[in-house]
């Protein structure tokens, strides 16, 4: 979609704009898009899984690129161990998407008597229940680009520090961004809200375990 959308923008409506797409080297069956999904493709993110609602407690996960797969993993984690509902959200360009909500930003401050316009992401999750996590291969200052535009409590986990030359499984546990810390991110997130007690977070970071005393990855 991204491909197509912009060879139709840059060769044949001949804009004044170039597209790019970030590659990685993990090999893995992308999963079907969804039907609908093609607008949230191009403008930055879409709902790639809906939880079934039975849960008492729902969180909304988000991925970009190959750490989706990690997001959908903790989908199932919080699902079966957790009694917690996701909904999985894949985010196509964290750019895109905070350079729309710049842009709405700006015409509100330059129209104040207009209705005020509302970013793309906003309007995407501004109907879901419950925190938001991302999670991304990059800089965690990356996604909190988005911050402002997220209608509800908001974590970011990111790759920080020096790079290291490992697997991909140590890589992730190091910068904190693997399916588990992804669910003690969202249980976390739920637990500050007064939705579960702060002891299953603690049980949960036992149960995978992960040491509280690890060292921070923007410290090594």
């Amino acid at each position: 979609m991204i491909i197509q959308d912009g060879i139709k923008r840059m060769y044949h409506d001949k804009e004044n704009m170039f597209y790019y797409i970030s590659l990685m080297n993990e090999n893995y069956q992308h999963p079907e898009m969804p039907e609908g999904a093609e607008e949230g493709i191009i403008k930055g993110i879409y709902q790639l899984e809906k939880g079934s609602g039975k849960a008492k407690n729902r969180v909304q996960l988000m991925g970009a690129g190959t750490i989706l797969r990690e997001v959908r993993f903790a989908a199932e984690i919080l699902r079966s161990d957790f009694d917690v509902e996701a909904d999985v959200w894949s985010v196509t360009s964290v750019n895109e998407l905070t350079r729309d909500g710049q842009r709405a930003t700006r015409w509100n401050m330059l129209n104040p008597t207009a209705a005020a316009r509302k970013p793309y992401v906003t309007q995407v999750l501004e109907a879901s229940e419950g925190p938001f996590i991302i999670a991304t291969d990059n800089l965690k200052t990356y996604s909190e680009q988005l911050r402002a535009y997220i209608p509800g409590s908001y974590t970011v986990l990111g790759t920080e520090g020096f790079g290291r030359s490992d697997t991909r499984t140590q890589l992730r546990h190091f910068f904190e961004v693997n399916r588990y810390f992804v669910v003690i991110a969202a249980l976390k997130s739920l637990a500050d809200q007064g939705k579960i007690k702060a002891d299953v977070v603690a049980k949960a970071i036992k149960k995978f375990g992960i040491d509280p005393e690890k060292a921070d990855p923007m410290s090594v």
